[in-house]
C-alpha cells in the first residue's frame, strides 16, 4: 500500500520503520524539510518529501503532529491523496505542550476536532501505545496476551483498512466505535499506554469517564 506520513516524531518515525519493513511504500514528511529526514529515509527506504507531497497518490495518510500544529497544516496537504484515501489521526492533546484548545476543553473529542480542522473524516489509532512498544512488541495473531489497540472512526470501510494494518503490525485491533466515542482512548483514560490485550481494551473503553483527567486539562 502507498502510505503518506506527515510528522516524523516518535510515532511517525516508528510507523515509517515498521511499515517499510512490511513492504509498504512510504513517503514521510516533517515541518523542517526532507533534508532533515535523510537518515530515516536511508535506514528505511522511505522517501523523504515536503509536507505537501506526502499524501500524493497515497491510499492511507497518517497525520502524526502535535495538536497545536494541526490548524496550520496546509488545507491542500491532503488533496493529492488517492480517491477514498483513509486519514489516520494519531494525535493526543497535551495542554502543557499544545496550549489551551477551547473546543477540546469543552468536550469535543480530540479527533473530532482534528477532523474539523482538516475538513476530512479521520480514523483515530496508534495514540494509546508508546512508540518503543509499537516498534518492538508486535506479535503474530493468536499470540496469548497480544497487545490490542483501539481504532475509532465513523466510516466502516476506512476503519476496516486501519484495523487490518494494526493486525499486520502485530497488534489486535479493537473497534472502539465512532469518532464521537474516541474520547474513551484519549490521554488519562484506562486504555491509554496500558498495553492491554483485546479483552482488557474492551473493558477499559467501557470503564472510561467522559471528564478529562486533571493532568490533561489546561
Amino acid at each position: 500500500m502507498k502510505i503518506g506520513i506527515i510528522g516524523a516524531g516518535n510515532i511517525g518515525s516508528t510507523l515509517t520503520r515498521r511499515l517499510t519493513s512490511l513492504g509498504h511504500q512510504v513517503a514521510v514528511a516533517n515541518s523542517r524539510g526532507p533534508d532533515t529526514l535523510a537518515d530515516l529515509a536511508r535506514e528505511t527506504g522511505a522517501t523523504a518529501v515536503p509536507v505537501n507531497e506526502a499524501a500524493l497518490g497515497a491510499a492511507l495518510v497518517v497525520v502524526t503532529i502535535p495538536e497545536k500544529h494541526i490548524p496550520a497544516l496546509s488545507k491542500d496537504a491532503l488533496d493529492g491523496a488517492a480517491p477514498g484515501a483513509v486519514i489516520v489521526d494519531t494525535g493526543n492533546y497535551y495542554p502543557q505542550r499544545d496550549g489551551r484548545i477551547d473546543a477540546i476543553e469543552a468536550g469535543t473529542p480530540e479527533s473530532r476536532w482534528v477532523a474539523q480542522q482538516l475538513d476530512r473524516p479521520v480514523v483515530k489509532a496508534f495514540n494509546t501505545i508508546r512508540a518503543q512498544h509499537l516498534l518492538e512488541m508486535g506479535q503474530p495473531a493468536g499470540t496469548p496476551g497480544r497487545i490490542a489497540l483501539p481504532v475509532a472512526g465513523d466510516d466502516p470501510g476506512g476503519k476496516a483498512v486501519v484495523m487490518a494494518l494494526v493486525d499486520e503490525l502485530g497488534f489486535d485491533p479493537v473497534d472502539a466505535g465512532g469518532l464521537d466515542e474516541s474520547w474513551r482512548q484519549e490521554p488519562g483514560s484506562p486504555v491509554y499506554a496500558a498495553d492491554l490485550d483485546a479483552v482488557g481494551v474492551r473493558r477499559a473503553l467501557s470503564e472510561a469517564k467522559a471528564e478529562r483527567a486533571p493532568e490533561f486539562r489546561a
